[in-house]
Order: C-alpha cells, then sequence, then structure tokens
C-alpha cells in the first residue's frame, strides 16, 4: 500500500492497530465516554514515559543516573505513536483514511509541492 506520495507503508499497520482495538475493546473494564476518555489519557502516559527514557538516558537525574538506553526511548516512542492510532481508532472505524488525509494535509502545508 502506497501513501498519497508513493511510500509503502508498513504491511499490516492497520490491520494490527484494528487487531489491537478489537482486543481492548473485548476486556475493556469501563466503557462509554469514561472508557473512551480513559483511552485518549493512555496517550500521555505514554508521553511520559518518552520523557522518563529521555531523562534516563542522559542520566539527568542525579540520584539516579543513567537508567535508558536510547533503544529504551525508541520503543517508548513506538508505544506513542501505536496508543495514538488505537486513540484515533477507537474515535473512528475510518482511522486509516483520516490519518491518511490528516498526514497529507501536514506534508503538503509543511513542505509544499513536490514535482516528480
Amino acid at each position: 500500500m502506497s501513501d498519497a506520495h508513493g511510500n509503502d507503508t508498513p504491511t499490516g499497520l492497520w490491520d494490527s492497530i484494528d487487531d489491537l482495538w478489537k482486543w481492548l475493546e473485548a476486556d475493556q473494564p469501563i466503557g462509554g465516554r469514561e472508557g473512551l476518555l480513559l483511552r485518549m489519557l493512555k496517550l500521555s502516559e505514554e508521553v511520559g514515559e518518552v520523557a522518563e527514557a529521555v531523562i534516563g538516558a542522559t542520566g539527568q537525574n542525579p540520584r539516579k543516573g543513567v537508567t535508558h538506553t536510547w533503544d529504551d526511548v525508541q520503543a517508548e516512542l513506538c508505544d506513542v505513536v501505536i496508543t495514538a492510532l488505537v486513540a484515533l481508532r477507537t474515535l473512528t472505524p475510518e482511522a486509516r483514511e483520516v490519518f491518511g488525509r490528516h498526514l497529507a494535509r501536514v506534508t503538503q502545508r509543511s513542505l509544499g509541492t513536490r514535482d516528480a
């Protein structure tokens, strides 16, 4: 599958997001509006874990020293992306299309038109 710029997207990315969403929906202890809000808050938790990993990788907490690696930061960033995509899928079954359109708008706004 290719995006608006002809770049290949990871095979199965959205299938995996759908599978994770289904798994979460099947075992959701709190549903409705509150469950939706908690799913969105999970994103903030994951971003906090990125910050913790960066602080740990740079040794910025003198009491703890170096506690993480840059590989840990990469993994936490991946968790943020996955969590955000699952949150988007929670809001709409058309998450793939919504994300694709938004990415195209941001790319156009940021990079302008690219001549082939």
